[in-house]
């Protein structure tokens, strides 16, 4: 059980909808509502700003110390202290490492051996994505939850690629829970697809449904099934995508933890991040972190070329636009999600958005050059995603005359992206164990069209 200066904030942090801010939640309604009444993005009414003792004390635990110590500024009373060290011993069993392009890992004795840029590299739990930190903290948070109160639920969530996989094997098996995952049928990886559509065997919980349309058609039939107040009843539906708050929560924990393990070994050196990004939910749980005293001095975004969110950094104007398909699949989306709460945290002042994020936006082209080009002169193989990060944090350091550490986000495994890398790297990229275990499964989906009808047949039928 975790004792010590945190537990004097038994939190009841509410949150509020972003369309109306009189209707709140508790963490865990909002985490099984998905969206607040009317479709609103929930927000948390506060945000703890950690003084430098207590961010000491955090900088000197593990990962997963941290991040439970984290959590109880966020969660309601329904967890216990020893349920978040619990939920997040077992959610994040797998390391987290910041490292140079040839393989150093920082260590604060010697931090002058490793220079001053890091892959921090997110891509090590069970689905080699960044997204498992998320999803396996909500999962564990949800069945607590529902354990406690005896619910079932039918998650649904749309994916461009890591975000299916992720959820799917976070929930499976789980009593009471059926998921359904929506990806845009051949818009994801060869390897992505097969992670999707082989979890559980088509014996268990998790149903793969590849829609003919794009991602941004899927995120729209989610949106579209929660708005069907007989339909979201019914089922007592939630979303894992990152409309749900309690997936972009826990993103905070490891910017605040690593960004604290890079002080403790460069002193009060500038820290900049870079993150490619699609919904921005990743960037969102940057800026939340940076705002409980992560020292992030800023945030650099990388788009490929659906890049409304770089657009608006440059002119002001959010314009969002149907998809198009890119190499780096995952960040095909033209929607995203989570700019009200972007715009929500810095309260509309486009200054202080500029101040804290710079972006540049990268060709499918710009982006097989620099694989290329990285793996030539260092031996690091990027998948695109990464790519298109790293890109954007050279573009900012030459835009910039100024001494500051490096931290590239590295957001998935090459080997889930193993066609294309290898066609542009012309190397053969090994499968690592738990990509090996799949590659011989079944492959088992349900081809949908793009509509909410056709959505609510399959999943009437798989709930019979």
């Amino acid at each position: 059980m975790l004792t010590g200066p945190f537990n004097k904030f038994e939190s009841a942090t509410l949150y509020y909808s972003l369309k109306n801010s009189l209707v709140t939640a508790s963490f865990s309604k909002a985490l099984l509502a998905s969206l607040a009444p009317g479709g609103g993005l929930w927000m948390p009414t506060q945000i703890p700003e950690l003084d430098n003792d207590s961010l000491a004390q955090l900088g000197a635990m593990s990962f997963a110390d941290c991040a439970a110590r984290l959590a109880r500024h966020f969660v309601d009373r329904k967890f216990s202290d020893e349920d978040l060290s619990d939920i997040c011993r077992d959610a994040y069993n797998f390391p987290i490492p910041i490292r140079t392009m040839d393989g150093y890992e920082i260590d604060p004795a010697t931090p002058e051996l490793a220079g001053d840029e890091f892959m921090l590299e997110l891509f090590h739990g069970p689905t080699l994505a960044f997204k498992d930190f998320a999803a396996r903290f909500m999962a564990r948070a949800a069945s607590h939850i529902m354990q406690q109160t005896n619910q079932e639920r039918t998650i649904l969530v749309a994916t461009s690629g890591d975000t299916g996989g992720a959820i799917g094997d976070a929930f499976l098996n789980q009593k009471g829970i059926r998921v359904f995952i929506l990806f845009p049928r051949g818009g994801v990886s060869k390897v992505q697809e097969q992670q999707l559509t082989t979890i559980g065997g088509g014996n268990a919980n998790v149903h793969a449904v590849a829609v003919d349309g794009s991602f941004d058609d899927c995120q729209q039939i989610v949106k579209d099934a929660f708005a069907d107040i007989s339909f979201s009843k019914k089922f007592n539906l939630m979303s894992a995508n990152s409309i749900n708050v309690g997936r972009v929560i826990p993103q905070s924990f490891y910017y605040l933890w690593t960004s604290l393990q890079l002080k403790a070994a460069y002193g009060n050196k500038p820290i900049v991040y870079s993150i490619p990004s699609g919904n921005l939910g990743n960037l969102t749980g940057g800026l939340i972190a940076q705002r409980m005293g992560a020292p992030i001095s800023r945030f650099i975004i990388g788009n490929n070329e659906n890049n409304p969110f770089v657009e608006y950094l440059e002119n002001g104007e959010y314009v969002p636009r149907p998809s198009v398909p890119t190499l780096s699949n995952a960040m095909d989306i033209g929607r995203p999600n989570n700019f009200p709460r972007i715009k929500k945290l810095f309260d509309g002042n486009y200054n202080d958005i500029q101040n804290a994020c710079w972006g540049a936006s990268f060709s499918d082209l710009d982006t097989e050059r620099h694989m290329r080009r990285v793996h030539a002169e260092t031996g690091y193989v990027m998948c695109p995603h990464t790519a298109i990060g790293h890109m954007a944090m050279s573009a900012f350091s030459e835009d910039v005359d100024i001494d500051f550490l490096k931290v590239n986000v590295a957001t998935a495994h090459p080997a889930k992206f193993a066609d294309s890398v290898e066609r542009i790297l012309r190397i053969e990229i090994d499968l690592p164990e738990p990509l090996q275990k799949i590659q011989e499964l079944e492959k088992i989906m349900h081809i949908s069209p793009p509509t909410l009808d056709a959505l609510k047949e399959f999943v009437e039928v798989k709930s019979s």
